[in-house]
């Protein structure tokens, strides 16, 4: 329960008339809490690629989300072929349809749509549902294209429209009440494969638009790879991002990319894991997977729910690139999600060389450790290279200067590290300078998490990947988390963490103020140890407002709009103002960190002559301090204070409010190296204040 500051007064008046507490006055007369920053002690610098962004295809994250194509299923190859289609008034204006896969266009697009029409009429066709319908806005552009080919007898022409369905009815099947957006007529068909394209300009913005599709004449007509993609995408590239959601990612200024994931890297079993390779190339070409969040969660079922990989490796790369973030990859260690399969890819051996292979032709450990290799190769490698060369192809000649990669996702116990070892070493051998992610599994205390981190700081492990998942007053409770770790060896990375406020992967779970204020509580401990954590990252970070399976999620966005969340400022807060140069601070009487709700910590920006400190206030009323730099010199006459409070807790930000609440900034006049101020309640307030160490 959360109560407003004058309810707190008032409450407290009456404890004082019971004698209980002191009165009021007495309250607003007590001395401000004075903390001390050691400008002229610093620690170590601050590691420049701190606060990153974690990357999942989960909640409908790429295709319907990041990944623009307004098509889904645009090639017929999701295990139910039609998923996403639905014929016409259940094929009332056909003679017969089915999938085929006679002559496809080739390999790796081996089924296509064919239609046979008897008698020519306008519902001789099939829609396209999008995902959770089209997001389409008045006067952009959009290309579709497709694939066609006609058979025998007359067809002439594929007539394609762009509609808003009517309300009667309410399925895809139906067609007589939907509104045209935008219309199109493709002529020249041949009994060869070709690919056809044409752009359409809605007349008016939808949320759920859909896409038709009808033949001219009669006889039989091929259909295959069908897109409409919008030219608007971030920096207007073909084959490119949505640029809102990008634009989101940009503005966090993130050290990192840690993409693709999170448990689809490692697959349900060993054949549904991420296969880089399967990702690059020409789009058309790659094959669709079922993703792995299908159907992980019964209450949220999600049968359509499949990967397109039309945002693959190279996008990744290309994305991190956009950003200013430095790529980390994870790949998959031989091992499938241990929530599921808990498949192994056998051991292998060495010395059978890089490509050795099991009983059946099954992949070893060695295949993976081959994949990680090529994958630098590809990264860093120049055009004479095998792999290199194909970044060059895909329009990319500078390498995208990979510098780590993430062996494994979230695996744990023995069959994790004994896989990790000959995996390190053989990527070490080849690529010394290359900085190695590994994992400490996905509960960040126990026996497992034990073993496993004096097994990788045994090994001189770079970084070791801690994830949290928790109550909000565990992060409160556990701000010290890593104040008694190593100073040397090991780095932490703290990969995946965010408060639950009802419970671990409760579909309950908020966005909300509470939430996202005790993470700030717990990302000053992280600042106060950056000689220990040097990269941590929010997850997830995407979701669909009408698809997603998890919450809660760092922004949420539907077929046109999106937002941050109040956790989104928090973490841009940090990420905007992490600052070059650790600084301690010392509570008063050098209490704890966190005492009586008081959280802090504190860096010096070099590069912009600024000294920063970060507070947090976890309490219902004001809270009146005083920051003295201790040893500052050169102090400018007026700092800056950026600003998140509210008095409910349960603050959210929406689609309908989505900048209820935001960092607020304002100036302060800075008199002397003491400085006063009144924090508000619930609040993380950010002090810039000008000067020099």
């Amino acid at each position: 329960m959360t109560f407003s500051i004058t309810q707190r007064l008032l409450e407290a008046a009456a404890l004082a008339l019971l004698g209980l507490l002191p009165g009021p006055a007495t309250l607003a007369q007590t001395a401000p809490a004075t903390l001390t920053v050691q400008v002229s002690k610093p620690v170590a610098a601050v590691p420049k690629n701190m606060f990153g962004l974690f990357f999942e295809d989960i909640n409908f994250a790429a295709d319907g989300g990041l990944y623009p194509e307004l098509v889904k299923n645009k090639s017929f190859e999701y295990d139910d072929h039609l998923i996403g289609w639905k014929a016409i008034r259940g094929a009332a204006g056909l003679a017969d349809y089915r999938v085929s896969g006679d002559q496809p266009i080739g390999a790796t697009n081996r089924h296509f749509l064919r239609l046979s029409v008897k008698t020519a009429g306008p519902d001789a066709g099939f829609v396209n549902e999008g995902f959770r319908g089209m997001g389409v806005k008045q006067g952009a552009e959009y290309t579709f294209s497709v694939y066609l080919r006609r058979g025998p007898g007359s067809i002439s022409a594929l007539n394609v429209t762009l509609e808003e369905p009517g309300q009667r009815g309410g399925g895809p099947e139906t067609s007589a009440s939907g509104q045209a957006l935008a219309q199109a007529q493709i002529t020249g068909l041949t009994g060869k494969w070709k690919k056809y394209s044409v752009v359409l300009r809605p007349s008016a913005t939808a949320a759920k638009a859909r896409l038709k599709l009808t033949v001219e004449g009669t006889g039989t007509a091929d259909i295959d790879v069908v897109s409409l993609f919008p030219k608007d995408t971030y920096l207007k590239r073909e084959n490119g991002l949505r640029p809102d959601l990008v634009q989101l990612l940009k503005d966090m200024k993130p050290g990192f990319l840690r993409f693709p994931g999170g448990c689809i890297v490692e697959g349900m079993t060993l054949d549904n894991r991420y296969q880089w390779k399967e990702t690059i190339g020409e789009v058309a070409s790659r094959q669709p997977m079922i993703n792995r969040w299908n159907k992980e969660f019964k209450q949220r079922y999600t049968p359509d729910y499949y990967q397109s990989f039309g945002l693959g490796f190279f996008e990744y790369f290309q994305l991190a690139e956009d950003i200013g973030a430095e790529p980390l990859p994870i790949l998959n260690v031989g091992m499938a999600c241990q929530f599921n399969s808990a498949e192994l890819a056998p051991l292998g051996s060495a010395a059978k060389g890089p490509n050795a292979a099991g009983p059946g032709d099954e992949p070893t450990l060695d295949t993976f450790i081959q994949d990680a290799l090529d994958l630098v190769e590809f990264a860093n490698g120049p055009a004479t290279s095998t792999w290199g060369a194909k970044r060059v192809a895909m329009g990319h000649p500078a390498p995208f200067n990979l510098k780590l990669i993430g062996i494994g996702n979230e695996q744990w116990g023995p069959q994790y590290l004994e896989r990790y070892e000959p995996f390190a070493k053989a990527l070490k051998a080849k690529y010394p300078a290359m900085q190695i992610v590994s994992s400490a599994g996905p509960s960040p205390e126990g026996e497992l998490f034990d073993k496993a981190t004096a097994t990788l700081r045994a090994q001189k492990a770079e970084f070791i990947d801690e994830h949290y998942y928790a109550k909000p007053e565990w992060f409160r409770q556990h701000v010290d988390r890593y104040d008694n770790y190593p100073r040397s060896g090991s780095k932490i990375f703290a990969g995946e963490y965010a408060a639950q406020s009802a419970g671990i992967a409760s579909q309950e779970n908020k966005n909300n103020w509470d939430c996202a204020l005790s993470e700030a509580a717990f990302m000053t401990g992280l600042e106060r140890n950056a000689d220990v954590v040097a990269m941590a990252s929010y997850a997830p970070l995407f979701a669909h407002v009408d698809a997603w399976q998890w919450t809660p999620n760092l922004i949420w966005f539907d077929n046109l709009n999106s937002y941050g969340t109040v956790n989104y400022y928090v973490q841009q807060l940090f990420s905007q103002n992490k600052g070059t140069t650790m600084l301690p601070v010392q509570l008063p009487a050098n209490a704890k960190n966190g005492t009586d709700n008081l959280f802090a910590s504190a860096v010096a920006d070099d590069a912009a002559g600024d000294l920063v400190v970060k507070l947090v206030n976890y309490s219902a009323a004001p809270r009146a301090v005083k920051v003295n730099m201790a040893g500052a010199k050169k102090l400018g006459k007026t700092g800056r204070a950026l600003v998140m409070a509210a008095d409910d807790l349960n603050t959210q930000n929406s689609l309908q409010e989505p900048k209820k609440l935001t960092p607020q900034e304002s100036k302060f006049a800075v008199a002397g190296p003491v400085l006063s101020y009144t924090l508000a309640p619930n609040s993380l307030t950010v002090l810039r204040i000008p000067g020099k160490r």
